[in-house]
């Protein structure tokens, strides 16, 4: 399994001097199994990177979004590999009880944006999907719904070719108490995604001190994921998502305080950075 990370930004993208080497994009990922990626996870605007990775070449497989905020949709208009007559794309998002392409078209569509989801070329396909498992590209997915405000958000699974990998970009663990550690409860959704997972990336906008002033906003410390690291055996973690104030310097210092916490692998995502599980 091979993940490229084409944005890892949350909230609203941050281009400038102060974050150059994390990047300032926000959430995407592509997964691959050998040849080019055919999977999506999140349209933030770092999928405007995708085209690079398979050379100008029409997109062929699925866009999988955890949920439909802003900065993990905005860049499905800019998406070059997608709006080709020889593209085909099937996009998912989470159930929500209203038509998929009428959910994205709130947003997407006059007065917002020139044209409507119907309006990208290619043969596009627009689903929903709920907990459960599916298929999607070369890969299996298990999703849950976890925790975030403003709308279904879902963690997910991802596993392929013996490989598993969990992407919980958009959690609020503390909505569900404070737990053991005072960042979040380790409810049973993530545990069971992230449980044994090769890879967890997961989102850690904030640190402990932050989280009591933005709890509202929706997201996780990082000293939450290094926990549910621990507890659930990942192999490996990846911190996302990051805070869009947050420039370089603060996030080194941020992945050595996780780094110290655990003997767990810890890195911080970057932009543009390839990972092989």
């Amino acid at each position: 399994m091979r993940i490229t990370v084409c944005g890892a930004r949350g909230s609203t993208p941050s281009p400038g001097p102060g974050t150059v080497r994390y990047g300032g994009e926000t959430s995407c990922l592509a997964v691959g199994n050998g040849g080019d990626a055919d999977l999506i996870l999140d349209a933030g605007t770092g999928l405007r990177r995708f085209g690079a990775l398979i050379g100008g070449r029409s997109f062929q497989g699925a866009m999988v979004l955890t949920h439909l905020h802003w900065d993990h949709t905005h860049g499905l208009p800019f998406f070059g590999p997608g709006d080709r007559d020889d593209a085909a794309v099937r996009l998912l998002l989470p159930e929500q009880g209203v038509p998929a392409e009428e959910l994205l078209g709130r947003a997407m569509s006059p007065p917002h944006f020139p044209i409507g989801p119907a309006g990208l070329r290619g043969d596009w396909s627009f689903g929903a999907y709920d907990e459960g498992e599916f298929e999607a590209g070369a890969f299996r997915i298990t999703a849950r719904e976890v925790p975030h405000g403003g709308g279904r958000t879902m963690g997910l699974r991802v596993t392929g070719a013996g490989r598993s990998m969990a992407f919980i970009p958009d959690p609020a663990p503390h909505f569900a108490g404070p737990g053991d550690h005072g960042v979040g409860a380790l409810h049973p959704a993530v545990l069971e995604l992230a449980d044994g997972v090769d890879l967890l990336i997961h989102d850690a906008q904030y640190t402990a001190e932050e989280l009591p002033s933005r709890a509202a906003f929706g997201h996780a410390a990082f000293e939450y994921a290094v926990a549910l690291a621990e507890r659930a055996g990942a192999g490996r973690l990846l911190l996302f998502h990051h805070d869009p104030t947050r420039d370089d310097d603060a996030l080194d210092a941020l992945l050595g305080r996780a780094r110290g916490m655990t003997p767990i692998p810890v890195d911080a995502a970057v932009e543009g950075a390839v990972i092989d599980v």
